[in-house]
């Protein structure tokens, strides 16, 4: 065997393991390269959860979102999510760092985009929602013990002003909108929010736009391109 196919397969062998361990891949369009990264199950934050649990560590994510930034190899970033939410600062973080990449972006939701999945959703360049995909909007909640004391409800207060504002600021939904899908009642069993479908999440200004995995890979695309063509002009 050649040193060149050696290579490659030791590329493809690493690819494979980066695939298993982080739930991401890069892959090539059209000549650009376009990381791949997957968010699942629930955001793991300060706490180790249960092993059982599907998870997605955000000290593993930050740092390969860091990575993608400053690599000169990747040329644009596909978040894929399916989460049932998780750790709110965690997941803020970690869409906080999306919102302000220079590298293109697009988000893709599918199945699910639950609680915190929402701002991640919308931290994107541009949000796409598959039809069948929901978006689950309600307000923050903590398990285990909390203090029934005046500064417990004002941490929750000031936390959910921090996901409304992001949520506004990155999507073309209102803040007043937003509030009003959280506190709504009557649609969740032993709980206050919405459920949102494909439709309706693109209806009410949430998401962008209904697509799939080609519609967020053409639109990366197209944003490279531009780039390239303003790099030229310059």
């Amino acid at each position: 065997m050649s040193d060149e196919n050696e290579n490659e397969k030791t590329t493809q062998e690493e690819e494979q393991q980066s695939a298993f361990e982080t739930g991401s891949i890069t892959v090539e369009k059209s000549g650009h390269f376009i990381h791949c990264l997957t968010i699942i199950g629930q955001i793991e934050g300060h706490y180790i959860l249960p092993s059982q649990n599907k998870t997605t560590k955000y000290e593993h994510v930050i740092p390969q979102l860091v990575a993608i930034e400053e690599s000169r190899e990747i040329d644009g970033l596909l978040i894929i999510l399916n989460t049932v939410g998780g750790d709110v600062e965690a997941g803020l973080a970690i869409a906080e760092l999306l919102s302000t990449m220079k590298t293109p972006t697009a988000s893709l939701v599918l199945g699910g985009g639950h609680s915190i999945g929402v701002p991640l959703a919308v931290s994107c360049k541009k949000s796409f929602i598959v039809p069948s995909a929901t978006m689950t909007v309600h307000p923050v909640r903590m398990n285990g013990t909390v203090l029934g004391v005046p500064q417990t409800l004002s941490y929750f207060e000031k936390m959910q002003d921090r996901i409304v504002k992001f949520v506004e600021s990155n999507s073309s939904i209102s803040a007043k909108r937003f509030r009003q899908l959280m506190m709504k009642t009557g649609e969740l069993i032993m709980d206050v929010g919405t459920v949102l479908d494909g439709e309706g999440a693109v209806k009410c200004g949430l998401i962008d736009e209904l697509g799939g995995l080609s519609d967020a890979l053409d639109f990366i695309e197209n944003q490279i391109g531009g780039e390239n063509d303003a790099v030229h002009d310059n």
